[in-house]
């Protein structure tokens, strides 16, 4: 049995952020890598989302809500970034965005580093009450 979830949009979402990557460096707007983004996973049949409206809870209540950059195929959280590195403030408040949440996968990634793209891949299942 595959213990890795979702793994051929995993692949695919990774893949595009290389692509893109190889063609912009980290030498653009954190716009730009959104747009080409979308339109890369769309090329490779993704289903994407953006700036969809995601509900927050505590204790199986709603308490708010978090907008993400993406949602792939209506299960993968996605965070893009164009910063020459991430501070742990912005992985720590990635994993509380995906926590809060229903979903069970998140990419953070960061275009911005000086030598070479930045990808998180977090995965929060086991460990969420029921």
């Amino acid at each position: 049995m595959d213990k890795f979830l979702y793994r051929e949009e995993s692949y695919t979402i990774r893949g595009v952020a290389y692509e893109i990557y190889k063609q912009f460096r980290n030498n653009h707007k954190e716009s730009v890598y959104h747009n080409a983004f979308l339109i890369g996973l769309h090329k490779k049949g993704l289903s994407v989302e953006r700036n969809k409206r995601v509900d927050i809870f505590y204790e199986n209540k709603k308490v708010g809500t978090y907008t993400p950059d993406a949602v792939v195929n209506g299960c993968i959280l996605v965070e893009l970034k164009a910063k020459p590195y991430l501070t742990k403030d912005d992985i720590k408040q990635f994993w509380y965005y995906l926590k809060g949440t229903t979903y069970k996968a998140g990419y953070l990634i960061n275009f911005g580093p000086p030598n070479g793209i930045e990808i998180i891949r977090r995965v929060y299942d086991t460990a969420r009450h029921k």
